[in-house]
């Protein structure tokens, strides 16, 4: 006889273990929870290789509400994530995101900042001297007419602190961890029965959550027979030291595309190349040293003159799960399953939306609606139809 958990989810890094939390921590919920993981050092998961960050710096009111409500829980996270009076440490930095812009970039940031306002952001519009004034250290000869600066709410964190935090607070609430992968899943109409893992076991469930991320995702969904757009994409983070000390610097997002940000006594910065190919990228992590000697310290030196002179130094890759159809995540109950939820494809923002994401999966699941957030607009409907929800301010 196999086991019987009442919900199974698929996928145990931030995305997973916040789903097990919110649902362990729900007085309506007394079912058993299982989380498999992959691999439970997740030392390849994008959850522990992400720049980690968090910002409200986008153009879909949906995507401006979930990191509003992430920031609330990572500024409160002794309240929401302490086990027994430990706080964990997740050294949150509310540094802001600085988008800098020429002309026609400017009209987007100002359009963008229309519906921030509306939710109630708070990020301000500058024209090149207050940004001359605020940012002395930033060159704005090529044109530059102005940027958008979150004046709070939006910086950096650790990723893996708040990753640990939710799985050490989802097994304290009694969530069963194990170390295996869904190879196989028993759908018998409009259910999923049972998973067969890695070992062979086979585990019946009640609802079956994909939270896989790179990789896992667009496998474990054709499996339960709903295919996904969702294909793991390598990025690379490098690091860097300079010498000169440039006060109340950001997250600052270039023209273009190129990102930076402090990190200890340094910098780490990034870029992401255009690739909408539906193919993965394997799963080698060899850093692409040809996107900083090309891109990155170029634009970046241009931008920041004292970056004409910095030391290089370690560099990693991840992968990003990525959504081809708009680069957006896949919330919510999945295709035509009765009892089938997705939490995927959050291409790149998944630490961030974590939170909002996982508390809005266990409410679908408990309560069979949205309570919190209504997630609706990221739901896989949008994907069955083909009608992508566009997000102008993509990293």
């Amino acid at each position: 006889m196999s086991e019987h958990y009442d919900v199974v989810i698929a996928g145990g890094a931030v995305m997973g273990s916040s789903i097990a939390c919110h649902l362990a921590a729900d007085p309506n919920f007394s079912g058993r929870i299982l989380v498999i993981e992959r691999d439970r050092t997740y030392a390849s998961a994008a959850s522990a290789l992400s720049a980690s960050s968090i910002r409200q710096q986008f153009s879909q009111p949906v995507n401006i509400r979930i990191s509003m409500a992430g920031i609330e829980v990572l500024r409160r996270i002794e309240e929401h994530l302490g086990v027994e009076g430990d706080t964990p440490a997740i050294g949150l930095h509310e540094g802001g995101y600085l988008y800098v812009a020429h002309e026609e970039g400017m009209r987007v940031l100002e359009e963008n900042h229309q519906a921030q306002a509306r939710e109630g952001a708070d990020i301000a519009l500058l024209d090149a001297d207050a940004l001359a004034a605020r940012f002395p250290w930033l060159s704005l000869a090529d044109g530059i007419v102005g940027g958008s600066f979150g004046l709070s709410g939006e910086g950096w964190f650790d990723g893996y602190g708040l990753m640990q935090a939710f799985a050490r607070k989802a097994r304290a609430l009694g969530v069963d961890y194990r170390q295996a992968e869904v190879t196989d899943v028993a759908r018998v109409g409009a259910r999923i029965e049972a998973v067969v893992l890695s070992d062979g076991s086979r585990i019946a469930c009640g609802s079956l959550v994909n939270a896989c991320g790179a990789w896992g995702a667009r496998t474990l969904a054709g499996q339960c027979g709903v295919p996904i757009p969702v294909y793991a994409k390598k990025r690379s983070v490098f690091s860097f030291t300079c010498k000169d000390r440039l006060a109340g610097f950001p997250l600052l997002i270039d023209t273009s595309g190129v990102w930076c940000r402090p990190e200890g006594e340094g910098y780490i910065a990034g870029y992401s190349p255009d690739d909408d190919s539906e193919t993965d990228e394997g799963r080698d992590f060899e850093v692409n040293w040809s996107e900083y000697e090309e891109v990155i310290w170029p634009n970046l030196a241009a931008r920041i003159p004292a970056f004409e002179a910095i030391r290089p130094g370690r560099a990693w890759a991840g992968h990003y799960d990525m959504c081809l159809l708009d680069h957006n995540a896949i919330v919510g109950r999945l295709g035509d399953l009765a009892n089938g939820y997705i939490a995927a494809g959050f291409s790149g923002h998944g630490l961030q939306q974590s939170p909002a994401v996982g508390r809005g999966i266990a409410e679908l699941i408990v309560h069979g609606a949205y309570r919190s957030l209504d997630l609706s607009d990221l739901g896989h409907e949008r994907i069955i139809a083909g009608r992508p929800l566009r997000e102008k301010n993509i990293i």
